[in-house]
């Protein structure tokens, strides 16, 4: 199988930027994380023209890249640039358990996400599901398993070599195929 050019969906806390970091290193490629072009100073979102035209410059930057990232505004960019997409698709339990985990590690440490943003007590409490991202996990789970089937069958997005892992096991398993970059 042929991985060069790769995008990796799924909800939050599913591990994407973490499997598109492992699967870079192991495979000598570009690493573009969507979260990073989209969020800048201050939580302000990218306008989806300015998002469109960073993320068209990333990947036209690098030969052979893995992308991780959900944002409808790119998808028929990086869809069709693909060669393969990889959908995490876990349990929406184990995606919130590690959002919980993540967010409440990252607001104790206070660390820096993307351009000087950090999380807070603000993003977990507010009932916004724009910006509290255990809310944004619910939305997203249902979306995503009612919409990425039918996409997945659309003609353009024919080309696609889809992965699908149901569990971070499945995952992992897969990922010890890979072999490691020397």
């Amino acid at each position: 199988m042929t991985l060069e050019r790769i995008v990796i969906v799924g909800k939050p806390g599913a591990g994407k930027t973490t499997l598109a970091a492992e699967l870079a290193s192991r495979l000598s490629l570009h690493h573009i994380e969507l979260d990073s072009i989209n969020w800048q100073a201050n939580w302000t979102q990218l306008p989806d023209n300015e998002m469109r035209e960073h993320v068209s410059e990333a990947i036209a930057g690098a030969a052979d890249w893995v992308l991780d990232g959900n944002y409808k505004a790119v998808r028929d960019i990086v869809w069709a640039r693909a060669d393969t997409l990889i959908w995490l698709d876990y349990p929406l339990w184990v995606a919130l358990l590690r959002v919980l985990w993540r967010t409440l590690g990252r607001i104790i440490r206070r660390k820096e996400l993307w351009n000087g943003n950090r999380e807070s007590l603000r993003h977990v409490l507010n009932l916004d599901p724009n910006e509290n991202l255990i809310v944004w996990t619910f939305r997203m789970h249902t979306r995503h398993r009612n919409d990425f089937p039918a996409l997945f069958l659309q003609p353009e997005y024919s080309h696609l070599k889809v992965l699908r892992f149901r569990s971070p096991r499945e995952t992992e398993m897969w990922l010890q195929t890979i072999p490691t970059a020397k």
